[in-house]
């Protein structure tokens, strides 16, 4: 399964700052502001001088014309864009490649499943219960283990423990985790990095929270799924 990409804009990055900004350097030397999809802490993938990749858009409501879609970490392209995890779940989850979760005829997209919170996508229709899916986009790794979070996040936090209501009522819930980054042959919670999440997403599996991951290898050209990584509690 690929998902398109033009990532044609080649620089190495400066700097990345006020969580949604990044200078980035060109070949010809000139500095430029590009947008930076990504609000984790991006740790291990905001090194100054490593090479990036941008995207380009010529819409003239836009402030900025670049969007920052990956960084060189070592010999492995990382995907920063955490709206492309979420595009390339939605295919996956589409086209039934995703263990577990296939063979549901309807596919919705930010879906309210209680007051104040909302879910990446509900899969309903055929003969099951309808299933919730919260994605999560990975970039951090140690060696080859993919790590997440990144940061301490209150959000991601809310999403394990409403997932856990809506299985404790009944339906399916899962959380998807999509490593944008083809060196990793794991995922696990970072636990050093923020314990309450790990505790919630391991109280949540307790539950019946289904945990799925998918590898994806990061290209200019294209994302492509690699197929499923086990996941360690």
């Amino acid at each position: 399964m690929t998902l398109p990409l033009a990532a044609d804009l080649r620089g190495r990055l400066v700097r990345r700052y006020k969580r949604f900004l990044a200078d980035v350097e060109l070949e010809d030397g000139r500095v430029v502001t590009v947008h930076c999809p990504n609000p984790g802490a991006m740790t291990g993938c905001d090194r100054t001088g490593a090479p990036v990749r941008c995207s380009s858009s010529d819409d003239p409501r836009r402030k900025l014309r670049h969007t920052l879609e990956m960084i060189r970490v070592g010999r492995t392209w990382v995907g920063l864009h955490t709206g492309r995890a979420n595009a390339l779940a939605e295919r996956a989850l589409a086209e039934g490649v995703v263990a577990g979760l296939a063979g549901y005829p309807e596919l919705r997209r930010e879906v309210t499943a209680e007051p104040g919170s909302r879910l990446d996508f509900r899969l309903a229709g055929g003969r099951r219960e309808p299933a919730w899916v919260e994605v999560k986009s990975v970039t951090l790794a140690e060696g080859r283990v993919a790590r997440f979070p990144d940061a301490v996040t209150i959000r991601g936090r809310r999403h394990m423990e409403t997932l856990a209501r809506l299985r404790a009522g009944g339906a399916r819930a899962a959380v998807l985790f999509v490593v944008q980054r083809a060196d990793c042959e794991r995922v696990e919670p970072a636990v050093d990095v923020d314990p309450a999440y790990a505790e919630a997403l391991r109280a949540a599996h307790r539950s019946g929270v289904e945990v799925h991951a998918l590898r994806a290898r990061v290209g200019p050209r294209a994302i492509v799924l690699d197929g499923p990584l086990p996941v360690t509690l």
